[in-house]
């Protein structure tokens, strides 16, 4: 019985020397996308908070609105068009 014990013990050991080995060559084959990943889950968290937050960008516009009324008609337009894009993205999918 100890026999197959030891044999197990050295096969776990055998195993999760090759499974160190293997993360190190998966994380070393990923390390360049390591900062455009990480930049991507910057713009994902910042999507997440202005949309928990509509108060804020919605205050951002209306300054936008009263300082810079050209602009602003401007933004809204292409935010509208984008807005209707991508319904009607959606209706296609």
């Amino acid at each position: 019985m100890s026999i197959k014990l030891s044999a197990l013990e050295h096969r776990r050991q055998l195993l999760q020397a090759q499974a160190q080995s293997e993360r190190k060559a998966f994380s070393a084959h990923f390390e360049s996308w390591e900062k455009p990943l990480s930049w991507a889950d910057k713009g994902v968290d910042t999507y997440h908070f202005l949309k928990s937050n509509p108060l804020l960008w919605t205050s951002a516009f209306a300054a936008l609105a009263h300082y810079k009324p050209k602009l602003a008609s401007k933004v809204l337009a292409v935010g509208w068009g984008l807005m209707k894009l991508v319904k009607s993205a959606k209706r296609l999918l």
